[in-house]
């Protein structure tokens, strides 16, 4: 398991861009809002713990995770952002949903990295069971969405050559 060993909270901050002058968009999933709320909450936190000011971050909710592709989409194009991320939950159930949901949230993410210039960071738990969306929220293994925040920092500073502006 990737995150047995590692807690997805922990950064550095003095290796972390200073994020004052930057705007942030979260789009944020209701369903399974007891898993996407703890992953805002450590998306923001850490974002304003590396210097981001509250009124440069921008929430948005959508109903579930197959239409975080469409609020990153439209958030993008109505706010001038250096990065977006999108937050969501979609655990395994008795049937293939869960599989078309997490492929299509995948691949429409991706696609909007590829077609915009403002990076999407996913932050979209997939996981088997709610115990384990509890543990990457918050839980043993930390807190997923402090991991978005500083990607979506990170990302956010790079120039057109790749690296750190």
């Amino acid at each position: 398991m990737a995150t047995e060993n590692k807690n997805l909270s922990h950064y550095n901050k003095a290796e972390i861009p200073d994020a004052k002058a930057m705007r942030f968009g979260l789009v944020v999933s209701e369903w399974n809002n007891q898993i996407t709320e703890p992953l805002f909450q450590g998306a923001y936190e850490a974002l304003l713990n590396c210097g981001a000011l509250a009124t440069n971050i921008i929430r948005w909710n959508v109903p579930g995770s197959f239409e975080l592709t469409y609020g990153c989409k439209k958030m993008m194009k109505t706010h001038t952002l250096d990065a977006v991320i999108a937050i969501g939950s979609v655990i395994r159930g008795e049937t293939s949903h869960f599989d078309y949901v997490c492929s299509a949230t995948a691949d429409g993410i991706k696609d909007l990295n590829v077609l915009f210039d403002t990076p999407v960071i996913f932050c979209v738990l997939t996981d088997n069971t709610i115990q384990q969306a509890k543990d990457r929220s918050g839980g043993k293994h930390g807190n997923k969405g402090t991991e978005a925040a500083i990607a979506a920092i990170k990302m956010a500073v790079l120039d057109d050559m790749g690296h750190k502006v």
